[in-house]
């Protein structure tokens, strides 16, 4: 470890903790990168610009490189994080969606229990707008702010509708654009903006697909409209007047 001090501070104890412990496991629950060991989970979370390196133990550190964790076969995950928001957490035990980070996430956008049923029940009452309610965690997990201005384009829904107009088939048209656009954005490697890597150190490309996100002023990919950007909740979003309703 060379840099304790990240979003949470990483307990001093933990290289003694998990030293000689086999993963058995790799998982993901939302944003939460999770290691299952033989005795406990770490939780490790990239923050907004961190990234995971998969890299000889022996290389060089590069700055912001915050700490490794080595393998038996000479190679490291190494973390790096230039504005140190990310964290890594270690729970004990065999049941890790208990700790308190996890316990009240909401459902994964590719699992049985976001369907349009659940989406349209849960938008009932809510004035908040569509596009906040999909970035709310407690309510379904994963869908950030460029995700969440694409999956509206394919949608074809208006980012600051109220979410309670959503009708049947749009809160269906949803979650099918919801999957797509994640689907999409993992097979090209994630969306390269600034300094997003990969474990393999490459950008990610999904960027060369986006329909509205960071466009405004520019034709929409669809109808020829100027697409047009506006403030949510201190985040920009970005969407086509003609095309979404």
């Amino acid at each position: 470890m060379y840099e304790p001090r990240l979003r949470w501070p990483v307990a001093r104890t933990l290289p003694r903790t998990v030293a000689g412990q086999r993963i058995v496991r790799v998982g993901r629950r939302a944003k939460y990168l999770l290691l299952a060991l033989e005795s406990g989970t770490l939780l490790l979370h990239l923050g907004m610009s961190g990234n995971l390196r998969v890299v000889p133990a022996a290389t060089q550190r590069r700055s912001h490189d915050h700490f490794d964790l080595v393998l038996d076969s000479g190679v490291a995950l190494r973390f790096n994080d230039p504005r140190r928001f990310g964290s890594l957490l270690y729970t004990s035990g065999g049941k890790p969606e208990r700790h308190p980070l996890l316990a009240q996430l909401a459902p994964e956008p590719f699992s049985r229990a976001f369907d349009a049923n659940y989406l349209y029940r849960i938008t009932r009452g809510r004035r908040v707008a569509i596009k906040q309610l999909l970035m709310n965690s407690r309510l379904v997990v994963g869908v950030g702010n460029i995700y969440a201005s694409e999956a509206l384009f394919r949608a074809r829904l208006r980012p600051g509708r109220a979410a309670r107009s959503l009708s049947r088939p749009d809160a269906a048209r949803l979650v099918r654009a919801v999957r797509t656009v994640l689907r999409q954005a993992i097979r090209s490697g994630g969306t390269t903006l600034r300094d997003y890597l990969g474990a393999d150190g490459a950008p990610g490309y999904f960027r060369q697909r986006l329909y509205v996100y960071e466009r405004r002023g520019k034709p929409c990919r669809r109808c020829g409209h100027a697409v047009r950007a506006v403030t949510q909740g201190q985040r920009s979003t970005y969407y086509c007047p003609h095309c979404q309703t």
